[in-house]
């Protein structure tokens, strides 16, 4: 089963995010408080625990759930082989793939310190289409 391991925000920009209990997606926003919220297609970020396991050897500091900068920490999904325009539903909520990994900034801690991020390549964003409360724990169905 898929499923969510944390929720994670960020009140501004640039700084690692931070766990949180449970968080509301919010329709045209993203994840409620966060920095990077807002009407675009990169509404919440989402990178899979299996993921981060691939470069977790090579780092001298500790990888928690939010330091690549992700809204949603997953769990027994495949993210990046999801095609643009899939339906997850998460707790309450339902999201749609708008984007498959970013390009790089480089000055992120996890570049600075492993020489290498799977956010990029291995990170995906949605949009949120129906708003509700997710927490961790929640099952990921894809609809």
């Amino acid at each position: 089963m898929a499923k969510v391991l944390g929720i994670n925000l960020s009140e501004v920009k640039g700084v690692v995010k931070t766990p949180i209990e449970k968080g509301f997606l919010k329709v045209d926003f993203g994840l409620e408080g966060d920095a990077h919220g807002g009407s675009w297609h990169r509404q919440v970020s989402l990178l899979g625990i299996e993921s981060v396991d691939k470069i977790r050897e090579k780092a001298i500091i500790e990888l928690t759930p939010g330091i690549f900068a992700e809204n949603i920490t997953t769990e027994g999904i495949i993210l990046y082989e999801l095609p643009v325009g899939t339906r997850l539903s998460i707790g309450q909520a339902v999201l749609e793939v708008t984007q498959i990994g970013k390009e790089c900034h480089k000055g992120c801690t996890v570049m600075k310190t492993t020489g290498d991020c799977v956010m990029p390549r291995e990170g995906i964003f949605t949009k949120v289409v129906e708003e509700g409360w997710i927490k961790p724990g929640d099952e990921i169905r894809i609809i």
